[in-house]
């Protein structure tokens, strides 16, 4: 049995999940709900459940508030937050204080299924020393995968849905194995073949920059001379 609960200001929204729990036809139990972060807070501390799920902005704590505040009293439950803003600030600052997972509204079956049959996945193997190979191999195929598609649209969450992990544990796995954040390598990786391209004057620094990725002259600028201290243009005339 996974006990689970649920925070959000709306009532919809949490009637809406606990129904489409239901509708997985998994061994979950709703063991609570509340409408804003202090009593979500006290009452997590209380029923020790599972899995949270808690939205962005509720009135008392915030879901990032909320998520913080949880190792401190329920260190065993896995928060998922939820939210109707798909800005990627909400989201890396989820995994960055290891939220489980990160989903936007409205929640899609398919998300839902994805992250509680990752949750149910990492229960069986707590514990298992039969899962490090196993994970190894699947660490060796992200990292493949990202440096054969860097120069695309390639993202934390494809790839998290694609290999069937959440996306917090697909960043500390990552992070783990290459001594660096997911968006910092593809980052060093295009950069390096962004230096590789300006060898060849008959390219413009914009068609390099879409290339490479991206398609912001502006942005690429930026993460070039974050990358290797000064600008694209610079960098040119230096060879």
């Amino acid at each position: 049995m996974i006990n689970v609960y649920i925070a959000d200001d709306e009532v919809w929204i949490t009637l809406g999940l606990k129904k489409l729990l239901e509708k997985l036809d998994m061994d979950v139990y709703v063991v609570g709900t509340a409408n804003n972060g202090v009593t979500a807070k006290e009452e997590i501390s209380h029923f020790k459940p599972d899995v949270v799920f808690t939205d962005i902005r509720m009135p008392g704590l915030s879901g990032l508030e909320l998520l913080k505040a949880i190792p401190d009293v329920s260190p065993d439950s896995k928060v998922v937050i939820i939210s109707g803003y798909a800005e990627f600030s909400y989201a890396k600052e989820a995994v960055q204080h290891h939220a489980y997972d990160y989903l936007v509204k409205p929640i899609k079956e398919e998300d839902l299924r994805r992250v509680m049959t990752s949750i149910i996945s990492d229960r069986g193997e707590e514990g298992s020393e039969e899962k490090a190979p196993g994970l190894d191999r699947m660490i060796d195929n992200v990292v493949s995968d990202i440096r054969e598609h860097y120069m695309e649209d390639i993202s934390l969450t494809s790839l998290a849905s694609k290999y069937k992990l959440s996306m917090g544990r697909l960043s500390e796995m990552i992070k783990e194995h290459l001594r660096v954040n997911f968006s910092d390598y593809i980052a060093s990786l295009r950069i390096q073949r962004a230096k590789e391209l300006l060898q060849d004057d008959s390219l413009s620094i914009q068609e390099i920059a879409e290339i490479v990725g991206y398609n912001d002259y502006f942005y690429f600028t930026k993460v070039f001379k974050k990358v290797e201290g000064i600008s694209p243009s610079k960098y040119r005339k230096s060879m």
